[in-house]
């Protein structure tokens, strides 16, 4: 079974999950019955059991003895540009954007596939950027037991852009390091240069 697969709702939790978005429906002055509105209530439990099912999925069994000597390896591995999609837990509307994530080895390395499935089990609930960030560096750490690590996160709020304050070009930035990059400062600057793209022009 895929680690990833979508959530599922117990069938006494979706039923009252529709009636609660039929309800909704209603309280903004739609008609629920109408028809392009009939199958929007099993829709959306659907949809949302789909967006937050990473309450379902645990870290170490989506590294699944992923973990292998590093045979010495002591350089810093990075994945950049991990799509992530994630909904606002203060009003449920969703943010996205990228992750980078680097670490540099201390014994084991982990498949580099699974650098991306740790960012899909956090994203895939009810967050603040803030805390997902940290919540990956984390896992991370724990799993791996690395000399240090390093995440950046990148993302549009759509309740920045669609409402509040409507800036559409805002975009949010958010990082947790630890370990030699938050001590090494040479270590730190390499990353955060790679995380943000930068070439060097000497």
């Amino acid at each position: 079974m895929d680690e990833l697969a979508p959530g599922r709702l117990a069938e006494s939790a979706d039923e009252e999950f529709r009636e609660t978005v039929r309800r909704q429906l209603e309280l903004i002055g739609e008609d629920p019955d109408r028809e392009g509105l009939l199958r929007t209530p099993q829709r959306v439990a659907t949809s949302l059991a789909w967006l937050t099912r990473g309450y379902e999925l645990d870290v170490h069994q989506v590294i699944n003895g992923a973990l292998f000597d590093s045979e010495g390896a002591t350089n810093m591995v990075m994945v950049r540009d991990i799509e992530l999609y994630s909904l606002c837990e203060h009003h449920m509307l969703p943010f996205f954007g990228k992750a980078h994530i680097a670490y540099i080895p201390d014994g084991k390395i982990v498949g580099l596939s699974k650098l991306p499935r740790i960012v899909e089990v956090f994203a895939r609930r009810l967050q603040v950027q803030e805390r997902l960030t940290e919540q990956i560096a984390g896992a991370i750490d724990e799993a791996l037991h690395p000399q240090g690590v390093g995440v950046v996160i990148e993302a549009y709020h759509l309740c920045m852009m669609m409402r509040g304050v409507e800036k559409q070009n805002s975009r949010t930035i958010t990082s947790a390091v630890r370990g030699l990059f938050r001590s090494d400062s040479r270590t730190r600057d390499e990353f955060l240069t790679l995380a943000h793209g930068q070439r060097s022009t000497g």
